[in-house]
C-alpha cells in the first residue's frame, strides 16, 4: 500500500508515464523504456549427452554456479525495436555507456529520446558526466528527456514485459555458463524480435488508473 504522504508523488509519476505511453508513435521523439535484468550464470557439471535417433539430449542434474550478470534492456515501445546488452555490472558507467548506445544506435536520427526508467540512483544525467567528457555528456543530455516511474511502481515500466518474454523464451531454464554464451543467446533473441518488429501492447491508461486505483489518489476539496 502506498503511504498517504507518498501518494501524490506516486500519482504524478504514474500519470506522466501513462500519458506518454499512449501518444502516437513519432520516430523523432520515441518513448524508450529502460531497465536492467539480473541473470544467474549456470554451467554443466558434466557434458550433456547429445541427442540421438529416438533419444533426446540428456543433462546431468548437477550444475556449477558461474556468478551473475546484468542485462541492460531498452525497448522502443511503439517502434517495435529493442537493444539488449550483457554487462558484468550495473554501475553508473555501465548505465551511461548503454544510454549512449540507445541514443546513437537504437534511436539514431531522433531529435529527442524520452526515457522511461525507475528511480535507481545510477539512473541520472549525472552518470553521463561521470562517464564521458563534458562535451559528450552535454550532447547526450540534450537528446534525452527522463520520465521516472513512481517508487514501488516498477510495473509501470513496459520493458519489464520484454524482460518477462526474454526470460520465458530465451534464458529461462537454460544453462548459460559465461557472459559470452549469454551474449550470443541474448543477441540472437534480440535480432529475431527486432526483425519481427514485436511490440508490447500497453492498454492501461490514465482514466483506468483513476478508476481502478482511486484509493491512492490524494483526497482534496476541489
Amino acid at each position: 500500500m502506498i503511504p498517504p504522504r507518498e501518494s501524490a508523488a506516486f500519482v504524478a509519476c504514474m500519470e506522466d508515464v501513462l500519458d506518454i505511453y499512449l501518444e502516437p508513435h513519432d520516430p523523432q521523439t520515441p518513448v524508450v523504456c529502460l531497465d536492467e535484468m539480473p541473470v544467474g550464470l549456470v554451467d554443466h557439471a558434466r557434458e550433456p549427452l547429445p541427442a540421438q535417433p529416438g533419444k533426446t539430449r540428456k543433462e546431468d542434474y548437477e550444475y556449477v554456479r558461474g556468478g551473475s550478470a546484468t542485462v541492460f534492456g531498452a525497448l522502443d515501445l511503439k517502434g517495435g525495436r529493442r537493444l539488449l546488452e550483457v554487462s558484468p555490472r550495473r554501475a553508473k558507467e555501465d548505465f551511461a555507456r548503454f544510454v549512449k548506445r540507445v541514443v546513437d544506435e537504437l534511436c539514431a536520427g531522433a531529435e529527442r529520446v524520452r526515457l522511461v526508467l525507475d528511480n535507481l540512483s545510477t539512473h541520472s544525467k549525472a552518470a553521463l558526466y561521470e562517464a564521458f567528457p563534458p562535451e559528450e555528456a552535454m550532447r547526450l543530455c540534450k537528446k534525452l528527456e527522463f520520465h521516472y516511474t513512481p517508487k514501488h511502481g516498477s510495473w509501470l515500466n513496459a520493458v519489464e514485459l520484454e524482460f518477462a518474454a526474454c526470460h520465458k523464451q530465451c534464458v529461462g531454464g537454460k544453462r548459460l555458463g559465461g557472459t559470452e554464451e549469454l551474449c550470443q543467446t541474448i543477441r540472437a533473441w534480440q535480432d529475431e524480435r527486432n526483425e519481427a518488429r514485436a511490440t508490447v501492447r500497453w492498454t492501461f491508461d490514465v482514466p483506468a488508473a483513476r478508476q481502478k486505483l482511486h484509493r491512492i489518489y490524494p483526497k482534496n476539496e476541489a
